[in-house]
Protein backbone atom coordinates (compact mmCIF):
# COMPACT_ATOMS: atom_id res chain seq x y z
CA UNK A 1 0.00 0.00 0.00
CA UNK A 2 1.22 3.58 -1.01
CA UNK A 3 1.97 5.52 2.03
CA UNK A 4 2.72 9.39 1.27
CA UNK A 5 4.42 11.32 4.39
CA UNK A 6 4.56 15.20 3.52
CA UNK A 7 6.75 17.32 5.86
CA UNK A 8 7.97 21.22 6.25
CA UNK A 9 5.10 22.76 6.29
CA UNK A 10 4.65 25.74 8.66
CA UNK A 11 4.29 29.47 9.65
CA UNK A 12 6.46 32.17 7.35
CA UNK A 13 5.92 35.66 7.22
CA UNK A 14 4.50 37.17 3.66
CA UNK A 15 7.49 37.01 1.46
CA UNK A 16 9.29 34.07 2.70
CA UNK A 17 10.32 30.76 1.67
CA UNK A 18 9.84 27.29 2.75
CA UNK A 19 10.90 23.84 0.93
CA UNK A 20 8.44 20.55 1.42
CA UNK A 21 9.51 17.34 1.35
CA UNK A 22 7.87 14.10 0.27
CA UNK A 23 8.49 10.45 0.25
CA UNK A 24 6.41 7.74 -0.64
CA UNK A 25 6.78 4.27 0.17
CA UNK A 26 5.06 0.71 -0.29
CA UNK A 27 5.80 0.84 -3.89
CA UNK A 28 8.78 -1.07 -4.88
CA UNK A 29 9.10 0.73 -8.58
CA UNK A 30 9.65 4.16 -9.38
CA UNK A 31 6.50 5.90 -10.13
CA UNK A 32 6.70 7.85 -13.50
CA UNK A 33 6.24 11.77 -11.79
CA UNK A 34 5.31 13.24 -8.98
CA UNK A 35 3.51 16.24 -8.18
CA UNK A 36 2.36 18.79 -5.82
CA UNK A 37 -1.18 20.10 -5.32
CA UNK A 38 -2.64 22.75 -2.68
CA UNK A 39 -6.11 23.24 -1.38
CA UNK A 40 -7.86 25.64 1.04
CA UNK A 41 -11.38 25.19 2.68
CA UNK A 42 -14.24 25.37 0.09
CA UNK A 43 -12.25 25.49 -2.57
CA UNK A 44 -10.81 22.52 -5.24
CA UNK A 45 -7.76 20.82 -5.01
CA UNK A 46 -5.21 22.83 -7.25
CA UNK A 47 -2.09 21.68 -9.27
CA UNK A 48 0.61 23.96 -7.95
CA UNK A 49 3.69 21.89 -9.76
CA UNK A 50 4.76 18.48 -10.92
CA UNK A 51 7.83 16.29 -12.22
CA UNK A 52 9.03 13.34 -14.02
CA UNK A 53 11.07 11.26 -12.02
CA UNK A 54 15.09 11.62 -12.52
CA UNK A 55 15.09 14.79 -13.06
CA UNK A 56 12.94 14.70 -15.86
CA UNK A 57 10.74 17.79 -17.00
CA UNK A 58 8.70 20.01 -14.56
CA UNK A 59 5.94 21.79 -14.72
CA UNK A 60 4.29 24.48 -12.71
CA UNK A 61 0.94 26.38 -12.08
CA UNK A 62 0.41 30.02 -13.57
CA UNK A 63 -0.07 31.61 -10.14
CA UNK A 64 3.86 29.66 -8.91
CA UNK A 65 6.07 30.38 -12.09
CA UNK A 66 9.00 31.60 -10.87
CA UNK A 67 8.48 31.52 -7.55
CA UNK A 68 8.16 27.57 -6.91
CA UNK A 69 10.72 25.26 -7.88
CA UNK A 70 10.90 20.67 -7.87
CA UNK A 71 14.53 20.56 -6.97
CA UNK A 72 15.73 17.82 -9.53
CA UNK A 73 18.18 15.97 -7.11
CA UNK A 74 15.15 13.92 -5.64
CA UNK A 75 15.75 10.49 -4.30
CA UNK A 76 13.63 7.53 -5.79
CA UNK A 77 9.49 8.60 -4.82
CA UNK A 78 10.68 11.56 -3.41
CA UNK A 79 9.88 15.11 -4.06
CA UNK A 80 10.50 18.52 -2.62
CA UNK A 81 9.18 22.10 -3.36
CA UNK A 82 11.03 25.28 -2.57
CA UNK A 83 8.44 28.37 -2.06
CA UNK A 84 9.79 31.49 -2.56
CA UNK A 85 8.31 35.00 -1.82
CA UNK A 86 5.30 33.80 -0.50
CA UNK A 87 2.46 35.47 -0.74
CA UNK A 88 -0.73 35.27 1.93
CA UNK A 89 -3.10 33.93 -0.72
CA UNK A 90 -0.18 30.79 -0.90
CA UNK A 91 -1.28 29.44 2.46
CA UNK A 92 -2.94 26.01 2.30
CA UNK A 93 -2.77 22.51 2.69
CA UNK A 94 -0.04 21.20 0.63
CA UNK A 95 -0.26 17.46 -0.90
CA UNK A 96 2.10 15.63 -3.05
CA UNK A 97 1.04 12.65 -5.32
CA UNK A 98 2.90 10.00 -6.91
CA UNK A 99 2.12 8.89 -10.80
CA UNK A 100 2.77 6.18 -13.21
CA UNK A 101 0.98 8.10 -15.66
CA UNK A 102 2.59 11.83 -17.02
CA UNK A 103 3.53 14.41 -14.73
CA UNK A 104 0.57 17.52 -14.96
CA UNK A 105 -1.60 19.66 -12.80
CA UNK A 106 -4.77 17.27 -13.62
CA UNK A 107 -5.65 15.72 -10.38
CA UNK A 108 -7.24 13.17 -12.41
CA UNK A 109 -3.66 11.75 -12.90
CA UNK A 110 -3.44 11.10 -9.64
CA UNK A 111 -4.64 8.09 -7.03
CA UNK A 112 -2.80 8.37 -4.29
CA UNK A 113 -2.84 11.11 -1.35
CA UNK A 114 -1.32 11.50 2.23
CA UNK A 115 -2.32 13.65 4.78
CA UNK A 116 -0.62 17.15 3.48
CA UNK A 117 1.54 19.86 5.49
CA UNK A 118 -0.06 23.14 6.46
CA UNK A 119 1.44 26.12 4.95
CA UNK A 120 0.09 29.50 6.94
CA UNK A 121 1.58 32.75 5.77
CA UNK A 122 1.42 36.00 7.83
CA UNK A 123 0.97 39.58 6.24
Amino acid sequence: QVQLVESGGGSVQAGGSLRLSCTASGYTGTFASMGWFRQVPGKEREGVAAMYAGGGATFYGDSVKGRFTIPRDNAKNTVSLQMNVLPPEDAAMYYCTPSNRRASLDIEDYNYWGQGTEVTISS
